[in-house]
């Protein structure tokens, strides 16, 4: 499938539309996808087809010196998640090596208990625990 003829050229237009500051379809943000909205093609025209359209708007960006803050922005909260996802493997990592004690804490007291059970059917004496402990008066 090849590209509309006029594609690159509505690309073209859009870009010095977006980095004159006069959108007419987009917010005017300086990214690929407020691009492709101002020219009307998908995004992947400019992110698979057309990607020396993509790298010229953002040299041109870069040349003006304006500030990208949108991809400031998403970078920094790219790293955050990063690193949230890192602490999170971290927990999980710490959660799984725990349930094999957890497991045999829980097989020991099943154990126990049986036993306790065993020696009271058999006639032993089994102390049970008070349901609750009284308080000491304050003085």
């Amino acid at each position: 499938m090849t590209p509309e003829p006029d594609e690159r050229a509505r690309i073209r237009t859009a870009m010095d539309r977006i980095l004159a500051g006069t959108p007419e379809h987009s917010n005017g943000a300086l990214t690929v996808v407020a691009l492709a909205i101002e020219a009307d093609v998908p995004r992947n025209a400019l992110t698979q087809r057309h990607t020396d359209l993509k790298d010229e708007f953002y040299q041109r960006i870069r040349e003006r010196g304006a500030d990208n803050g949108d991809e400031a922005r998403l970078r920094a909260t790219i790293a955050k998640l990063r690193q949230t996802i890192a602490n999170k493997n971290k927990e999980l990592a710490q959660l799984r090596a725990d349930v094999p004690a957890l497991v045999r804490a829980v097989n020991q007291l099943t154990l126990e208990n049986q036993q306790l059970r065993d020696m009271h059917a058999d006639g032993g004496v089994v102390v049970p625990f008070p349901d609750r402990v009284p308080a000491r008066p304050r003085d």
